[in-house]
């Protein structure tokens, strides 16, 4: 089980879902489009060695921060938080003024503590559960990216299990898969409120200021765009997010 992190270790394709800040409006979208992508996904996964059983999420992505995090200007004078080796991040983030500090995931309530960073963006459970809040005790209510995960087995080890055997753990993977995601979901807004009770300052976002993060984001897709996510999944993304708004509309 891994999160698009090491996802992208064995195919970058995964990265056009994750690595997009602001391109998906809500979680319906996100869904929608996932499963447009699967066939293409398992496909380059195969290709590469393995079988992905499920695909899911851990809900939004939002902004943790010491200090009150409202617009793009306030970010921007904090250090944040970026994950180690990731060097097309702090690059794209150098460029458009922000002051990013590459650590490891460990290091991030020990940055926060110390003041090496001052904020971080992750799914509110991870926040709990590290107990990220009882330092960085703002979080901004923007839906900033969906957390991406995959569940995996070597095709080595998917080869070797009978016909039948595959066909049912493939089934019963799929449905597991779906109660996790609505579970990950319930558990990203339950965080929230545990974190409340215990101090987490939660700042909700105007409209006019969404559209401000909006216009920020949209300064780095082309940035990323082929380095950090694979330049024809990054077009089938936005076309297929066109079709759906298009439907919806």
């Amino acid at each position: 089980m891994l999160t698009a992190v090491g996802l992208s270790e064995i195919d970058l394709s995964v990265t056009a879902l994750q690595n997009m800040p602001m391109m998906f409006r809500s979680l319906e979208e996100v869904d929608w489009v996932s499963e447009k992508l699967r066939p293409l996904l398992e496909k380059r996964f195969l290709e590469k060695g393995f079988v992905p059983l499920f695909w899911g999420d851990a809900g939004w992505v939002r902004h943790f921060s010491k200090t009150k995090v409202e617009r793009p200007s306030d970010l921007k004078k904090l250090k944040v938080f970026v994950w180690a080796g990731d060097t097309h991040q702090v690059a794209i983030m150098q460029g458009l003024g922000y002051r990013p500090v590459a650590l490891e995931t460990a290091d991030i309530l020990p940055g926060l503590q110390t003041g090496l960073i001052e904020a971080a963006a992750m799914p509110p459970f991870f926040a709990l559960a590290s107990q990220v809040d009882t330092r960085a005790k703002h979080m901004l209510e923007l839906n900033w990216a969906p957390m991406f995960g995959a569940t995996v087995m070597v095709k080595t080890v998917w080869d070797a299990i009978p016909a039948e055997g595959r066909h049912a753990l493939q089934k019963a993977a799929r449905e597991a898969g779906e109660q996790m995601k609505a579970k990950n979901r319930a558990e990203a807004q339950q965080s929230v409120a545990a974190m409340q009770k215990r101090g987490l300052v939660v700042h909700p976002v105007t409209p006019e200021i969404e559209v401000e993060w909006r216009q920020e984001a949209e300064k780095a897709y082309p940035k990323i765009r082929g380095p950090m996510a694979p330049a024809d999944l990054f077009d089938e993304v936005e076309k297929l997010l066109a079709q759906y708004r298009a439907g919806q509309r």
